[in-house]
């Protein structure tokens, strides 16, 4: 089990209220800052429901991905807690599982459940992006995936190595009273768009574990 040290369905693009948000047609829209255009990889594997990870959620997992358990770190004082909280929570939610994407891409795929159950998906997802450090311009659209109603985000991240915004994605999903998010992220030197392919897999098989 990894311990995380310092270190197709058819999508149906609605309107949602408020500050930031697209209104997209069914079918989507290419170029920024969706990127519909990315077709989902090939899924050769599954994550969610019990191993590896076991989350109220399953989805495709695509062909050189490997997915592992993310356990909290044991924290022995205060600095201890801290870092814990640091690594492994964010905007009220707890990192559950990673999906390595750096034998195919340079990037990662991370399962989050909010710690709150009562929370909805738009506002765990709200939350999410905004405790990101100098993140800006978050948009935010919803999609129906098979019978789930999913909130999507985009959002431009401050990559301090080479000085430069970024676009990351990421979904919130409410299943049996647990909401689930998944975040697209590419390393220090890999291009925002070599994640995409595995997310929209991610995205576009999403269905509640049995």
């Amino acid at each position: 089990m990894r311990r995380l040290t310092i270190a197709a369905a058819t999508l149906t693009i609605g309107l949602l209220g408020g500050c930031g948000d697209t209104g997209e047609v069914a079918g989507g829209t290419t170029g920024e800052p969706w990127h519909d255009e990315v077709a989902a990889a090939e899924a050769l594997g599954t994550v969610g429901g019990g191993a590896p990870c076991p989350l109220p959620v399953t989805f495709g997992l695509a062909d050189g991905w490997e997915a592992e358990p993310i356990e909290t770190p044991e924290a022995t004082d205060e600095l201890g807690d801290l870092v814990a909280e640091a690594l492994t929570r964010r905007g009220g939610s707890t990192v559950r599982c990673e999906l390595d994407g750096r034998a195919a891409v340079p990037g990662f795929l991370r399962v989050w459940t909010a710690d709150d159950a009562s929370t909805p998906a738009r506002q765990a997802l709200e939350a999410f992006v905004t405790a990101e450090p100098e993140s800006s311009g978050p948009q935010y659209r919803q999609a129906r995936v098979g019978d789930l109603d999913v909130v999507e985000a985009t959002w431009l991240s401050r990559r301090a190595l080479t000085d430069s915004d970024v676009r990351e994605w990421a979904l919130a999903v409410t299943v049996a009273d647990r909401t689930v998010l998944i975040e697209a992220s590419s390393t220090s030197l890999g291009e925002p768009l070599d994640v995409l392919p595995a997310y929209r897999l991610a995205r576009d098989t999403l269905v509640a574990a049995p």
